[in-house]
C-alpha cells in the first residue's frame, strides 16, 4: 500500500427529515442558493429549503445545467460577487454540486477563472459551501472535485482543490422519490464506475481498500434493479450512501487509479452530450477488455470476489466478468453502443484528437494509453 493522508472533514447529516438540520449547519452570513432545472420546486424539496433560510440574508441562482456550462456559472460568479456572497447552499445532484464548487473558487480567484480548468490556476481559497444531495450518483457531496463543461470551445475538465470541498452535505433519500428512471441508473452506473476506476488497476496490498470497494459494487449490483422497481426507503437510502462513499476518498486512499475511462467519457460528453454515465457504460468495458494484460490479477479478483466466478479458467473468467459488467449496465436501461446512440466511427478519431489538444497523452495507472490507444478503445465501442 501507498503512503497517504486522508482526511474528510465534510460533515454529513444523513436520513429521513434530515434538510431540517440546516438551521444548524448554515453559518451566520450572506447565502446564495444554487439549484438547476426547477425539479425541487415541484417535489417539495425548494419549500423545505426556503424555511430553513427564513430570516437570514440570501439570494438564489437557479439554471445550472447537467454537465454545468461554464458561462452559465460565470453568471452566477457575477451575481456572488455583486451580492457579497458568503456562503453558497447548493441544492441538487452532481452538475449542481459541481458547478457550485466552480463558483466558489472562480469568484475568489485572482484572473481569467478559466485557468482553474484549462491551465491549473492554483485555488487559494474559495466562498465555503454546503450542499443538500438530490441525486446520487457521483460522490461530490463529499470530495474535494469539480468537473465543468464549456460547449462553445467543446471541452469538458475538472479542477480539485481542498477549499471547494463542502463543508456539509445533507443527505436525505426522500428526496430520490421524484427523480425519472434515467436519472437513477445514471447514478448507480456512475457510482459502480467511480469505485471500478479506484479498484481495477493492480494489487498493491491495501486489502481494507480493496474489501470495502468489493462490498460497494456488489451493494449496488444487488441494488441498482431494486431501485428501478420501487420507492423503497431503505433501497434508495443504500443508494446514496454507496454513491457517497464510491468517490469519498476512502478507498482511493494509497491505491493506483485508472480513471481513463472519465477522461475518454468526458471527450464523448463534450462531443455529443451524451449523459456522463452513458459514456462511462460505455467505455469501461472496452476499456477492461483492451487493457487485460495489465489488469489482469485485480480482474480475476474482481472475477471471483464480486461475481463469484472460478479461476479454474483465468481467461474465460475475466471475459465473463467483462461481459457481466456490461450487461449489468444494459439492465440498468443504459445503451452501451457508440452505434446505439447514432454516433459515427469517425468519433474515434475526434476524441483522440480532443485528448491530444488537451494534453491528456498519457492515461490510465500505468500512464499507458495514448491518444491512439484511445481512438482504439473509442472504436471498440461502435
Amino acid at each position: 500500500m501507498n503512503n497517504f493522508i486522508y482526511h474528510n472533514p465534510t460533515k454529513v447529516a444523513f436520513g429521513k427529515g434530515s434538510i431540517a438540520k440546516l438551521s444548524v449547519l448554515l453559518p451566520d452570513a450572506k447565502i446564495m442558493l444554487v439549484y438547476g432545472g426547477g425539479s425541487i420546486k415541484n417535489n417539495g424539496i425548494y419549500q423545505q429549503i426556503l424555511e430553513q433560510l427564513e430570516g437570514r440574508n440570501w439570494c438564489e441562482f437557479s439554471g445550472i445545467e447537467p454537465n454545468p456550462e461554464y458561462s452559465t456559472l460565470m453568471k452566477a460568479v457575477e451575481l456572488a460577487k455583486q451580492e457579497e456572497v458568503e456562503f453558497i447552499l447548493a441544492v441538487g445532484g452532481g452538475s449542481v454540486i459541481d458547478g457550485s464548487k466552480f463558483i466558489a473558487a472562480a469568484a475568489h480567484y485572482d484572473g481569467e477563472p478559466w485557468e482553474i480548468l484549462a491551465s491549473g490556476g492554483k485555488v487559494h481559497s474559495a466562498i465555503p459551501l454546503g450542499c443538500v444531495l438530490t441525486l446520487p450518483a457521483t460522490g461530490t457531496e463529499t470530495n474535494t472535485a469539480s468537473v465543468v463543461n464549456r460547449t462553445d470551445i467543446g471541452k469538458k475538465l475538472s479542477f480539485l482543490s481542498d477549499h471547494v470541498r463542502p463543508k456539509f452535505a445533507v443527505l436525505d433519500p426522500e428526496a430520490t422519490y421524484s427523480l425519472p428512471e434515467r436519472q437513477l441508473a445514471n447514478g448507480v452506473v456512475d457510482a459502480f464506475v467511480h469505485v471500478m476506476e479506484q479498484y481495477l488497476t493492480y494489487p498493491i496490498g491495501a486489502s481494507v481498500q480493496d474489501r470495502f470497494a468489493e462490498a460497494i459494487l456488489s451493494n449496488l449490483l444487488e441494488i441498482g434493479p431494486q431501485v428501478l422497481a420501487s420507492q423503497d426507503y431503505q433501497v434508495r437510502a443504500n443508494l446514496m450512501w454507496n454513491a457517497t462513499q464510491a468517490l469519498s476518498g476512502l478507498i482511493g486512499a494509497g491505491v493506483p487509479q485508472d480513471w481513463s475511462t472519465h477522461m475518454i467519457g468526458h471527450e464523448l460528453t463534450a462531443l455529443h452530450n451524451l449523459d456522463h454515465a452513458v459514456t462511462l457504460a460505455i467505455v469501461l468495458p472496452r476499456v477492461m477488455h483492451y487493457q487485460k494484460e495489465h489488469k489482469r490479477e485485480k480482474l480475476l479478483q474482481y472475477a471471483e470476489r464480486v461475481w463469484g466466478l472460478s479461476r479454474y479458467d483465468e481467461e474465460g473468467a475475466i471475459d465473463l466478468a467483462i461481459e457481466k459488467t456490461e450487461q449489468f449496465f444494459r439492465d440498468m436501461g443504459i445503451k452501451t453502443k457508440l452505434s446505439e446512440y447514432d454516433i459515427s466511427s469517425e468519433v474515434a478519431n475526434e476524441v483522440a484528437r480532443k485528448l491530444e489538444e488537451n494534453g491528456f497523452t498519457r492515461l490510465g495507472e500505468h500512464q499507458n494509453i495514448s491518444p491512439d490507444d484511445a481512438r482504439k478503445i473509442v472504436a471498440a465501442c461502435m
